[in-house]
């Protein structure tokens, strides 16, 4: 009886890894030498129209609204919540490019700001944007 030898398919992996252990040596040896790249910020001109002033919604700890027209330099006044859609749109027909900032107390409830903004939205106010103070 003669016994058939099958052949046994291997994959000698040492070779590999000895390759990725030089390459791994390699790059640890020339990484410091590499400088970081700097990069090139464009540069902006000068703008020819000097920027708008806000019509600033103030949300107050106490829960009160309070607008102040910036661009007409108007003494802030308190505001209805019910009246604040009717008031920032007889606004906003008056000066449609005009930005809208809401400056909340940091103690008000994040969902009475988002409130605020989707009156804004609802009056098809484009330009919102959030005021906050500077991290010391």
């Amino acid at each position: 009886m003669a016994r058939t030898r099958k052949q046994v398919a291997q994959i000698n992996v040492v070779p590999m890894i000895d390759v990725m252990l030089v390459l791994l040596v390699i790059f640890m040896v020339t990484a410091p030498f590499i400088n970081p790249a700097q990069v090139e910020l464009p540069s902006v001109g000068k703008t020819s129209q000097a920027p708008q002033k806000p019509l600033e919604i103030m949300i107050r700890a106490s829960g009160e609204y309070v607008l102040r027209n910036r661009a007409t330099g108007d003494n802030e006044r308190v505001v209805a919540k019910s009246a604040l859609a009717d008031e920032i749109a007889a606004v906003h027909r008056a000066a449609p490019d005009q930005p809208v900032v809401i400056a909340a107390d940091k103690s008000v409830r994040y969902e009475e700001v988002m409130h605020t903004m989707t009156l804004l939205q609802q009056a098809r106010i484009t330009r919102i944007g959030l005021l906050a103070r500077p991290a010391p």
